[in-house]
């Protein structure tokens, strides 16, 4: 790897990394609006309507992606679009039967699901300082989340969704290719939206009623959905699996922050201490790797 290489890699690196945490932000924003929304509409029938809007917008976008994807690659993104939507199905209907706390800490479980799965499948070699990564971010994310816990329908429902995100980060590591990422997206939110019409289509689909839901459906379907899907897909071609998830395991502190600024909820201690795991397991994984980087350079240099 020659230095030119290896600067470039590392600021591609870098620029995945800050996606990730945008669209991770994204992701924390909408969980004080989806349990709003979700009083007033089902929530299949608010998934359907959701990932239907990112699908007419992304295809409106770029009409003439998927066109240009080959036939393995619209396999894989079907492969993924089923896996993500599935898990979103999942997720949301468990959080119907679980304490939001809850939710979000099993839903976090992906960080460990990931590191897993990615050794079964990818044969990745996971090394020690990565798995002291991801307990911390676990340990961190059980602090800001958890207030008591218990095991039923809910909680099974909520841990299936996990490993289901964690196969699908393993999946979009090992598939997915910057020049792709677009059409690779389409295709995932495209069978996202089949999925949830699917679900949603027997007992009726329920629509918004209120201008502020339509608004808030939108900002999800655009932002948090298609922008996201789009930024995961393009971000993970420049990083390994589990650095993805520990990165994306910032999305209940970022929840906890959007539901202090906008929610009115107070700060505590649990999500001081808690936040700053999750974030200290995050800047282990990413700096270590820019050292080992940037030493090479230096090694190439010399």
């Amino acid at each position: 790897m020659t230095s030119t290489t290896a600067a470039r890699e590392g600021r591609l690196a870098l620029l995945a990394t800050f996606t990730l945490l945008a669209m991770t932000a994204c992701w924390g924003s909408t969980f004080f609006l989806i349990h709003d929304l979700l009083d007033r509409v089902p929530a299949v029938d608010f998934l359907a309507v959701r990932f239907a809007i990112a699908s007419l917008a992304m295809l409106a976008l770029a009409p003439r992606a998927v066109s240009r994807l080959s036939p393995e690659l619209r396999r894989h993104a079907i492969v993924l679009g089923l896996l993500y939507g599935i898990a979103q199905i999942l997720q949301t209907v468990g959080l119907a039967h679980t304490p939001a706390s809850v939710s979000g800490f099993i839903t976090g479980m992906y960080v460990v699901c990931t590191p897993l799965l990615a050794a079964a499948i990818l044969h990745t070699r996971i090394n020690a300082l990565t798995w002291g990564a991801v307990l911390l971010a676990v340990a961190g994310l059980a602090v800001l989340t958890l207030d008591g816990f218990s095991v039923g329908y809910g909680e099974a429902l909520t841990l299936v969704a996990a490993i289901l995100y964690a196969l699908h980060i393993v999946g979009l590591g090992a598939w997915s290719r910057p020049a792709d990422a677009i059409g690779m997206s389409i295709v995932q939110c495209l069978v996202i939206t089949v999925i949830c019409l699917a679900a949603a289509a027997p007992g009726g689909i329920v629509l918004p009623h209120r201008v502020g839901d339509w608004l808030a459906v939108a900002y999800m379907a655009l932002f948090a959905g298609a922008a996201a899907l789009l930024g995961q897909t393009w971000a993970q071609a420049h990083l390994p699996p589990t650095r993805s998830a520990i990165i994306m395991s910032m999305e209940p502190v970022f929840a906890a922050f959007f539901a202090v600024l906008l929610g009115g909820e107070s700060v505590t201690a649990r999500m001081l201490l808690g936040g700053a795991m999750v974030l200290t397991a995050m800047l282990v994984v990413e700096l270590l790797p820019r050292r080992r980087i940037e030493a090479e350079v230096t090694h190439i240099a010399v």
